[in-house]
């Protein structure tokens, strides 16, 4: 497959800066036979008794960072200090976070990047493509505490604003479901939901499980290789809980049907399945890669937000949906000037190529 078999255009002006007010007014289109114009209030009505929805539970942390690199040159005077950014994008472990680094070429392994007075990191090692791996002394509480005074809301590049993100995006950018530190980017789909909403699922007899996905920044990278085989796609550390996994296996057994909301709980589930079609529960990471072809076991419906053209997310959905409907629905969302990416509304897909058919 061609990276560009992916490709579309988007006028720029679709692309949401802000969420809709209340969360649960945004669009749905609902694609499961045909296109059908919704709203997400409009979900449980769309879900029958003894289905089980899963939900991402992760908390996107403040991982934007501003700082000056501080570089000691041994036998003259000190380098002069150069202003750097850094998204954090995965722990890990014992201090280390693998980041990526704006302007990269002016850090060296070594350097320290002083955050504030009372945060900073080492430099380990540089990567390929601007990433890095940096060591902070601060370690579990204390370090999200400091990550809570000094970062921002790691907002996609595609969300403008002048400065910085600012506050309303402290709160805009996380979901009801948020409870494990852990994620750089929201799992978007989940921004949809509000307590009412949630009311509505279960009087609708909708079951509900948590698992947890921490979203990369890698998420918000594009596929730049000519062929899509050849793209490499960045681990991140999930989590399933035999209860959840039990919850998944007993709704299929059953006859109902798994609703993942956000392609994160759908990429960990699909993780997590064995050679017999069981979701085992799981620890650890994942980087599975999603394309046209790929038969799921463990997820018969997906909710998600509209992806970037030439994205890995965009490719899963075209497996999920299939290529030709998944065109023809964004090219639906286009003309009826459905808003798109993070912020955006969002479409229900059912499964065109799963363990039921």
């Amino acid at each position: 497959m061609k990276t560009a078999d992916f490709d579309f255009e988007l006028p720029s002006d679709l692309i949401a800066q802000r969420p809709a007010v209340p969360r649960e007014s945004a669009r749905l289109l609902d694609a499961q036979e045909g296109l059908i114009d919704r709203t997400i209030r409009d979900l449980a009505g769309l879900l029958h008794p003894g289905d089980l929805m899963v939900f991402n539970d992760t908390k996107v942390i403040p991982a934007l960072l501003s700082g000056v690199r501080v570089r000691d040159v041994t036998g003259s005077k000190a380098a002069p200090e150069r202003k750097v950014s850094v998204t954090l994008h995965k722990s890990d472990g014992d201090g280390l976070w693998r980041a990526f680094a704006k302007p990269a070429r002016r850090l060296a392994a070594g350097d320290q990047i002083v955050f504030a007075d009372d945060f900073c990191a080492d430099v380990v090692e540089k990567r390929d493509k601007g990433e890095t791996l940096l060591r902070f002394a601060m370690t579990g509480a204390d370090f999200h505490a400091a990550l809570r005074r000094h970062g921002r809301a790691p907002l996609p590049p595609y969300i403008k604003r002048p400065e910085l993100p600012d506050a309303q995006d402290h709160a805009d950018y996380q979901t009801l479901f948020a409870a494990r530190d852990g994620a750089v980017a929201a799992p978007t789909a989940g921004l949809h939901f509000t307590p009412e909403l949630m009311t509505a699922l279960a009087d609708a007899g909708i079951a509900t499980a948590p698992l947890t996905l921490h979203v990369g920044a890698g998420t918000f990278l594009l596929v730049t290789v000519e062929n899509v085989a050849d793209h490499q796609i960045h681990s991140e550390i999930g989590e399933i809980s035999p209860a959840t996994a039990d919850a998944v296996n007993a709704t299929h057994t059953r006859g109902g049907r798994v609703l993942a909301v956000g392609t994160t709980s759908l990429r960990l589930l699909e993780s997590a399945i064995d050679e017999g079609g069981t979701v085992q529960p799981f620890t650890g990471d994942t980087s599975i890669f999603i394309t046209p072809g790929y038969r799921f076991g463990a997820v018969d419906l997906l909710l998600t937000n509209f992806h970037l053209p030439r994205s890995t997310l965009f490719m899963l959905v075209s497996a999920f949906a299939g290529t030709d409907d998944i065109r023809a629905a964004y090219d639906h969302a286009i003309a009826q000037r459905y808003r798109f990416y993070s912020y955006g509304d969002a479409m229900l897909l059912k499964c065109a190529n799963g363990r039921a058919l």
